[in-house]
């Protein structure tokens, strides 16, 4: 009777996980964004959890997928025809803050703004749990409150400012860099200071213009909802794509969970050409992408044919993701593509070198598959990236800005006759690989984890029941201060008042002498 209890509690603890109705909200109009998203939501899906998703149109997957159901909008003109990325890269950090801020409000109250969007809020829908992804959209946070439902947030760039502060995880800018610096975690004095005002000034800045504009979204559209300073540390789990075969070791308090490497699949076959193509690379040959985002046909003329140049000098077979038909001065040993299966490529063992924008995925799939890389860092967080990469070992960075023939050819040839940057990839992606479990399975398993135990409270940190100056304990320093200052005070005039009471030597030698 013991057993068959037994089995019916274990029956019971699965059930209560599986089954659950979960809104993905997934807005970022870039494919890798979408990528990362796609992958947690669709596994959900096979698992049996009644899935929506809000998601730009363009992402709606081409065949139904069972327990999935999209919910979509329109991406607005300027994302296709006015931003160009490639400018971002002369942005100053200040002008960096602005420009997210605007592009965080923008972005969050059109997904808001959305028909589709209104008619679920409107509907007698429920869910028990929403998963969103974190981009400049804390009014997001507002869908949680609304279906009184689990709040898991996923993070597509590891930890930062933003994932720190609404998890109450502890922060130094002492060797946690700023994803907008281009710095890694070993900073010298200059940039520890740089590093520092950073952080304070997009801190003032979050907290005293991103979070109230933000908030003002979520009530036009959430109303009756707290505000949003409350709410927004109102998360169950936070999923982190990173991992410390890629990022330096930083601390996470219990419900921040590293899942990097988690949208990288098993390798596949090639396409029959590129197979050739590839196995006949005698020499080696070099992967050129930069990435989703970045399109090589809007790159600076002058960049383009200072790589052009080194690309003509080498024995190397080159593949370039190039999105228009004709490439000007197109070098004999450079093949064009206007879309690649990066990951397969990167598996193919002729593979060399892999230069890449230094975005989050394609670092990740390079260390996956022991690749070496050479970064062209354009915006967000890839000057980062690349940094890391070259404090790591595995890769060597050139500025997109001051690109030149000279500075792309010493990098290139550099990866490529030094063999320590393939044995540091190749080291790299052995810790990768050496994980108890999946990357996906590790989400999973803890997605369903906090549906299990009704939002796993327990894992929350005391640190959110704190204000900041509690956090850092500066009223425990006032304090103790005070208290310093006040027995120093105290004993000062004790001593004052005992020299002035005490008689000198005159007044005692002028005393008269009682006669007898």
């Amino acid at each position: 009777m013991s057993s068959v209890s037994a089995i019916l509690v274990l029956v019971l603890l699965v059930n209560s996980a599986f089954g659950a109705k979960i809104l993905g909200i997934f807005h970022a109009f870039a494919y890798s964004h979408q990528q990362l998203g796609n992958k947690i939501l669709y596994e959900l899906a096979a698992r049996g959890h009644q899935v929506t998703a809000i998601i730009p149109a363009p992402f709606v997957p081409k065949t139904p997928i069972k327990n999935y159901k999209p919910v979509t909008f329109e991406l607005p003109d300027f994302v296709h025809d006015k931003l160009d990325l490639y400018k971002e890269s002369e942005r100053g950090v200040l002008s960096k803050f602005i420009f997210m801020d605007v592009i965080g409000v923008v972005f969050t109250e059109m997904v808001f703004n959305q028909t589709t969007v209104q008619e679920l809020l409107k509907s007698n829908e429920q869910f028990d749990m929403v998963i969103m992804e974190q981009f400049i959209n804390e009014a997001f946070k507002g869908f949680c409150y609304h279906y009184k439902a689990h709040c898991v947030v996923v993070s597509t760039i590891g930890t930062s400012r933003w994932t720190d502060f609404q998890m109450g995880n502890p922060i130094n800018p002492a060797y946690m860099p700023d994803i907008l610096l281009s710095y890694s975690s070993n900073m010298n004095f200059y940039q520890r200071l740089i590093n520092s005002l950073t952080f304070l000034l997009g801190t003032i800045h979050f907290f005293l213009s991103s979070l109230p504009k933000q908030n003002e979204i979520m009530q036009k559209y959430i109303p009756g909802a707290p505000h949003l300073n409350e709410l927004y540390y109102n998360s169950s789990l936070m999923l982190l794509n990173s991992h410390t075969s890629i990022n330096p070791a930083v601390p996470l308090v219990p419900n921040m969970i590293e899942i990097g490497g988690f949208h990288v699949s098993s390798p596949k076959q090639l396409p029959k050409d590129l197979q050739e193509y590839l196995d006949e690379a005698k020499d080696g040959a070099i992967y050129f992408s930069m990435g989703s985002n970045l399109k090589g046909k809007d790159m600076n003329e002058d960049v383009r044919n200072a790589i052009l140049k080194v690309f003509s000098k080498l024995k190397h077979k080159v593949l370039w993701k190039w999105e228009a038909d004709v490439l000007p001065n197109q070098p004999k040993n450079v093949r064009l593509g206007k879309w690649f299966p990066q990951q397969d490529i990167l598996a193919h063992p002729n593979i060399k070198l892999f230069i890449t924008h230094g975005g989050y995925l394609s670092t990740t799939e390079a260390i996956y598959h022991g690749v070496p890389i050479v970064g062209i860092p354009v915006f967000g967080d890839q000057e980062m990236n690349v940094a890391t990469a070259e404090i790591d070992g595995y890769g060597k960075g050139v500025s997109y800005k001051t690109l030149t023939e000279e500075s792309f050819g010493n990098a290139v040839n550099e990866v490529l006759r030094n063999p320590k940057y393939r044995e540091n990839a190749i080291r790299r992606s052995r810790i990768m690989h050496d994980q108890p479990m999946k990357p996906l399975d590790k989400a999973m398993y803890w997605i369903e984890y906090v549906l299990r135990h009704n939002g796993a409270p327990h894992l929350r940190t005391s640190a959110l029941n704190l204000r900041w100056f509690q956090v850092l304990c500066l009223d425990v320093v006032l304090f103790a201060a005070i208290t310093m200052f006040a027995t120093i005070f105290a004993i000062y005039k004790a001593i004052v008042i005992t020299c002035r009471r005490r008689p000198t030597k005159s007044k005692l030698k002028n005393k008269p002498k009682k006669n007898n």
